[in-house]
């Protein structure tokens, strides 16, 4: 039989609705799908590496750089010759030391729990779906597009006893009322906390409404049906759930409190005197202007430590949580 007849057999058939046997496509060449399973092997490697060598270089690498001039006697200039341990018993016999870490831990507790709780009643109340949510939102939110040098002038300003809360205060005739956090050696850390909670609530309570919106809506009417009370719904049922939300926010306000440098130097400079240093600026001082490169990177080295003292136990017990979860 020819091509033509077959060809015409088979427009008869499809005409007559009797099914034909579609064509298959012809089969890729060996050589083709190697070439595709190499490409989809190599393709993310060869994406991801030039991401994964800056970080190995200017992250890991200078923290290693940092680590050895800490075991070195490096001033001006970094000496490669090492030297020891004396840079870590030298930053440990300095009382200024001593005073910044105490500072760092005033600050580091009062901040991340007034974040903590002021970002989680924000983000509750927003929950409620009130009026205007999106603008409060908004507003709540404002303070974090600053950088800490913006708001750390800012607050500069309001709590400067001669141009802002008080004297203000004064001009209302309240003329007994005083606020001299500021310049007052024994409060002028609490400054950098009203500063620190201001900007910081909004971020903790989006990163909480955020997390409240993903719980189910069914465990939460189940609840009000056996009759629960809603505090008792949040309290036993909703804030429970957001056990994950809780260990970012803790990682990321741990992190802000412990490298926290520009905010400080524009609020307080680290005075009156060193009465609200903080191991940053500490270790800038000692880096920088007094030229002591080993004692500084010795308390660059520890602020270092003291991140992963708070990031290890932190991030066991999440794993510890969600293996006991599985």
């Amino acid at each position: 039989m020819s091509d033509q007849t077959l060809s015409f057999t088979d427009a008869k058939n499809a005409s007559v609705g009797s099914p034909v046997t579609p064509t298959k496509p012809p089969l890729k060449q060996g050589g083709q799908g190697r070439f595709a399973g190499l490409a989809d092997r190599w393709l993310p490697r060869l994406v991801l590496s030039p991401t994964i060598i800056l970080s190995l270089v200017f992250v890991y690498g200078f923290i290693a750089l940092t680590a050895w001039l800490s075991l070195t006697d490096s001033r001006m200039l970094p000496n490669y010759e090492f030297a020891g341990f004396h840079q870590y018993t030298d930053l440990f016999g300095l009382d200024r030391w001593w005073t910044s870490a105490a500072n760092l831990g005033i600050f580091g507790g009062l901040f991340i729990f007034f974040c903590l709780a002021i970002g989680l009643f924000m983000a509750i109340l927003l929950d409620q779906r009130i009026r205007a949510e999106g603008a409060l939102r908004a507003i709540y939110l404002y303070p974090m597009a600053l950088s800490f040098i913006v708001t750390g002038a800012a607050w500069k300003w309001i709590l400067n006893p001669g141009l802002g809360l008080e004297k203000m205060m004064h001009d209302w005739g309240f003329a007994h009322f005083t606020f001299d956090w500021l310049v007052n050696s024994d409060f002028s850390i609490y400054t950098i906390v009203i500063a620190g909670v201001w900007q910081s609530s909004g971020f903790v309570m989006a990163l909480f409404l955020a997390g409240l919106r993903g719980v189910d809506d069914s465990v939460i009417k189940a609840a009000q049906v056996d009759g629960a009370s809603l505090p008792t719904i949040y309290l036993r049922i909703i804030i429970p759930a957001l056990r994950p939300v809780f260990f970012s926010v803790l990682l990321v306000l741990a992190h802000i409190a412990i490298k926290s440098f520009d905010l400080v130097m524009a609020l307080t400079a680290g005075g009156p005197g060193t009465s609200s240093d903080v191991p940053a600026i500490f270790m800038y001082q000692y880096s920088f202007t007094r030229g002591q490169l080993g004692l500084g990177a010795a308390s660059a080295m520890m602020m270092l430590a003291t991140v992963l003292a708070v990031l290890v136990p932190l991030m066991y017990l999440e794993t510890k949580g969600a293996r006991n979860g599985r």
